[in-house]
């Protein structure tokens, strides 16, 4: 489309309109997206070559690739009995008790997401869940929505535990241990709070018939194992692999590269003659939702929208740094909530940036991106980008692995019934972040 204008409102309209029918759930949302998609390329707002082959505009092969990977990964792993193993030790664990279930599955996947990252986490946790809450006779909608929520605060704590952290953390020269001294600490404090709140959410709605609970306990655990041997093979790869996310820097590899090294050397060391029912497990919806969103985002970033907004948000501060961290922190909180926080991220970095050099015009390199004055810029994106992701269904890539897994199991979770607890608790979090952003950096300054 060669006039910029109609491309733009072109561009949002399609935008607009896909996330209304997401939200309305009137048309599957794998639908809507590929649609949404196919709109952009066909009227020239993004080529197809940009859609699919640009880094800033086009698909994240990356995220598409490592969602396939651990997806093939967990559905090896699944006959062999060692999900319900967990979830059998995990209920026993927690005396059988619904609300201690539920708390230390949130505790284990927050620690887990900051480790590994959080779209690996709900992979791993949300089949237990929904085997523990079947031996229970619990709605396991409640569980899953707790621990998405959880894997995107867990998340914020470490460089690798959310994409946007790492984009930051490699526009700005920021290490690994930046992140757990500046964020890990409000983390654990948004942790608390967490748990504190679902309780009173949740904690009196849920309770199980006491021969349920008895029964759980028991129930002998190691029975559950039906390959052991393959089980071995499994959780050696895995560990590698895992190992291979938390080292992928020095590696000098993508976490994809990884994950789909992972899931090929245990496809051939598992002793499967046809890859066909492993494949065919696969959330293909959620991928292709995933790819149909990263072409609709790239067209708005493209003609410029998100990047109108965010200049209109620094406009409205006037160089006041402390209004700008705030208002940076509570914009990507909502921006994020509804526009996938990797493209918003991508667009804000480089405003940032030019700012910096606005208020700094004698230093460059590291001297001018890690600025004592702009960092707590940078911590309130971060925070921003990847609790605002709590906000909606759509808006971290965790909360749509859930969703899709939850659906597959006939458990479905609306875009309401989600935003409905996911955004009180997601701007509880935020303002606990400013609280601390405020204090730690304007206040006590260290």
């Amino acid at each position: 489309m060669q006039d910029p204008q109609a491309a733009f409102w072109v561009a949002t309209s399609i935008f607009v309109l896909a996330y209304a029918l997401i939200v309305s759930e009137k048309i599957h949302k794998t639908i809507v997206a590929l649609s949404g998609a196919a709109l952009m390329i066909l009227l020239g707002i993004v080529t197809q070559e940009e859609a699919f082959s640009s880094v800033e505009l086009g698909v994240d092969w990356n995220v598409i690739f490592l969602l396939f990977s651990m997806m093939v990964i967990i559905n090896i792993m699944r006959p062999t009995g060692i999900f319900e193993y967990i979830a059998i030790k995990s209920a026993k664990l927690a005396k059988g008790r619904p609300f201690m279930i539920m708390a230390v599955f949130s505790v284990v996947t927050a620690v887990l997401s900051a480790l590994l990252d959080n779209v690996t986490t709900v992979l791993l946790i949300a089949p237990v869940t929904m085997l523990v809450c079947d031996a229970l006779d619990l709605d396991a909608v409640p569980f899953l929505i707790t621990e998405a929520l959880a894997s995107n605060i867990g998340g914020t704590a470490t460089l690798i535990g959310d994409p946007p952290n790492i984009m930051i953390a490699s526009k700005a020269g920021l290490s690994f241990m930046d992140f757990i001294y500046n964020l890990a600490p409000v983390v654990i404090l948004i942790m608390a709070a967490y748990i504190i709140s679902i309780r009173f959410i949740f904690g009196k709605k849920m309770t199980v018939r006491e021969e349920l609970r008895e029964r759980i306990m028991a129930m002998d655990e190691r029975e559950a194992i039906k390959d052991p041997v393959l089980i071995r093979k499994s959780l050696i790869v895995l560990a590698l692999t895992m190992t291979g996310f938390m080292l992928h820097g020095a590696l000098h590899l993508e976490p994809a590269t990884i994950a789909l090294f992972g899931a090929s050397v245990l496809l051939l060391v598992s002793g499967m003659k046809e890859p066909h029912h492993i494949f065919s497990e696969v959330e293909w919806s959620t991928l292709f939702f995933f790819i149909g969103l990263f072409i609709v985002i790239g067209g708005v970033v493209k003609v410029g929208l998100i990047s109108w907004m965010s200049v209109k948000m620094l406009e409205i501060t006037q160089g006041n740094l402390f209004g700008t961290s705030m208002i940076i922190m509570w914009f990507s909180a909502f921006a994020s909530a509804f526009i996938d926080n990797i493209p918003y991220v991508a667009t804000m970095n480089p405003l940032i940036i030019d700012m910096a050099k606005q208020l700094w015009p004698d230093l460059q390199g590291a001297a001018l991106l890690k600025h004592a004055d702009l960092m707590p810029i940078w911590w309130s994106l971060a925070l921003g980008a990847c609790l605002g992701g709590n906000g909606t269904v759509i808006g971290a890539s965790a909360n749509v692995i859930v969703v899709c897994m939850a659906e597959k199991m006939r458990k479905p979770i609306s875009f309401m019934k989600f935003m409905l607890y996911g955004m009180p608790l997601m701007i509880e979090s935020v303002f606990i972040s400013m609280i601390y952003v405020w204090l730690r950096y304007y206040v006590l300054h260290f």
